[in-house]
């Protein structure tokens, strides 16, 4: 599981003064199934426009510098963003979020709990040599070191071999469905290891190589200041159209006054509010696509939630399209779980479909919503009688949603007050039950790395360290069990749609909206994934100018 990180102070303040002359948006229809009065109505697209002519550099904007390019140390949003151009991965997420076999060139499960994966035999490295099994091999167990950022992701496997010359075998204690996900993944990540074990220690940081085969080498890293990628020469694969992207950061009010000047060419907005910012400024383009990210309630331990009748009243009265306009400029949408389409990575039109059956998280609430609400508040066997605390940050969209949950709470009949502390405090609230103690619900954004719903479901588990108000049922954790064993694409949606409904009627989350990856760019340029595939695909290589 991954969470967004908190947006700074300085970034929120300059975001915020461009959200409010932002123009209201358009009708659109919530995909919980009501009317989004007041949500933009975005179609999501997964590609722009394929590129027709090459160009010589481009500027891109991240919202921080990478702590480091050694992804098994150091995980975050940055540094993929970067490092997906540069290295390779077993598995490749495509941009509509299915993922297909890459650096495995072919790959079979002779039975359940087995998966051989015969490598291609034509990649080499950035320094010329060939990659091979020992390579691969090496760097899935690097991955699987427990002091490492996807070691969970191999808690399920008993042995990794060499079994030919270019052939991995994989032996899982039971079976897996979502391995071949995180092989798309960090956790497939093939690195050079004569590179990596001579770099040591400084493997990741600047002045340091890349130690990969992808179509970017790492040119240059300036600590404070640039990342420079140069177009691989001798890359195995297709050339891209860019020769070179140069990375530079900023907070989101520096970001938008570049990209609004022509000083930088693009980004992959992390925080919506760019987009909203921007939205129809002269000489950009905007692209909206599928993400696994959704604005969320978590209930904590504390106890003012723990009455699920009063998580299912407090959906019931929420206005999510008041929230999509007040807080977001539009440019999220109304939805019924708490995670997003972009982990509809096959069967999505069953996806689909199930979300729309979901009734209990409405776009804007009718007075039948508001009746059935304050029936269950009525009717909780634990309604507290003290204020509902709620904790957040300061930052515009949370606060939004702060004041929308204490308005819901209040119409409803039930005391509510806010709790707001400095953005570094509120991330502590993730991993810190004492942080937590004094509040009943955190204002939360959440994305999954895999594309697929399951990897967001278990975090009701009984025994999961996110499911901080208690939700206990053996008949869920069975389901979701059986879910994460069956690797028939199929029966495991079926699967994933029964735990998704458990989860939704006993509101473990209380579900908000879902969030776009959100691309802006110069409007002279095109190509790149508009999905969240761009933090595992390598986005610069279909970057190129327009026709003309």
């Amino acid at each position: 599981m991954k969470l967004r990180t908190a947006t700074t102070a300085a970034g929120v303040a300059g975001v915020m003064a461009l959200l409010a002359a932002c123009s209201g948006a358009t009708t659109g229809t919530s995909a919980s199934g009501g009317k989004a009065a007041d949500a933009a109505d975005l179609a999501l697209t997964p590609t722009t426009p394929q590129a027709a002519e090459p160009v010589a550099a481009v500027n891109w904007l991240l919202e921080d510098e990478p702590d480091s390019l050694d992804l098994d140390t150091q995980g975050g949003s940055a540094g993929r963003t970067v490092l997906t151009n540069v290295c390779e991965r077993l598995y490749q997420l495509q941009p509509d979020m299915s993922v297909r076999p890459f650096l495995a060139r072919q790959t079979a499960r002779p039975d359940a709990t087995h998966l051989v994966l015969t490598l291609r035999d034509d990649v080499t490295f950035h320094d010329g040599s060939k990659m091979t099994a020992d390579d691969v091999l090496f760097s899935l167990k690097r991955h699987a070191a427990p002091e490492m950022e996807q070691s969970d992701e191999f808690a399920n496997v008993s042995a990794m071999r060499k079994t030919g010359e270019d052939e991995i075998t994989i032996t899982f204690k039971e079976p897996d469905a979502l391995f071949t996900k995180a092989l798309a993944g960090d956790a497939g990540l093939v690195h050079n290891r004569e590179q990596v074990e001579k770099a040591g220690k400084d493997f990741g940081t600047p002045g340091q190589g890349d130690a990969c085969s992808g179509p970017y080498e790492l040119s240059g890293w300036k600590s404070g200041d640039s990342i420079t990628l140069t177009r691989a020469d001798s890359y195995w694969g297709e050339k891209p159209l860019t020769g070179k992207v140069v990375f530079r950061w900023a907070d989101d009010s520096a970001m938008v006054n570049a990209l609004a000047t022509g000083a930088a060419d693009g980004t992959y907005a992390d925080n919506i509010g760019t987009a909203a910012a921007l939205r129809g400024k002269k000489g950009l383009d905007e692209y909206f696509g599928p993400s696994t990210s959704t604005l969320a309630l978590i209930p904590t331990e504390r106890g003012g939630l723990a009455d699920p009748d009063v998580r299912r009243a407090l959906s019931l009265a929420l206005d999510r399209s008041g929230i999509a306009k007040s807080g977001y400029g539009g440019l999220v949408e109304p939805w019924a779980t708490p995670v997003g389409s972009g982990a509809w990575g096959y069967e999505q039109e069953t996806f689909a479909a199930a979300q729309k059956q979901l009734t209990d998280a409405p776009a804007r609430p009718d007075g039948q919503d508001l009746a059935k609400a304050k029936e269950l508040v009525r009717n909780a066997k634990k309604a507290p009688d003290e204020p509902i605390v709620i904790g957040t940050d300061s930052s515009q969209g949370r606060m939004v949603i702060a004041n929308a949950v204490r308005a819901a709470l209040t119409q409803i009949g039930l005391k509510a007050r806010i709790k707001t502390v400095p953005a570094a405090q509120y991330g502590e609230f993730y991993g810190d039950k004492e942080a937590r103690a004094d509040i009943d619900v955190l204002v939360a954004d959440w994305y999954i790395s895999k594309s697929d719903p399951l990897g967001f479901y278990d975090n009701g588990l009984s025994d999961s360290s996110n499911n901080w108000v208690g939700f206990r049922s053996s008949a869920y954790d069975a389901k979701l069990k059986e879910g994460l064993r069956t690797l028939d694409d199929a029966k495991r949606a079926a699967l994933a749609i029964d735990v998704q409904r458990q989860f939704a009627d006993a509101a473990v989350w209380i579900p908000v909206a879902q969030v776009p990856t959100a691309l802006v760019i110069d409007d002279k340029l095109t190509g790149p994934p508009a999905s969240m595939a761009y933090l595992y695909h390598p986005w610069a290589a279909k970057l190129g100018a327009k026709k003309g």
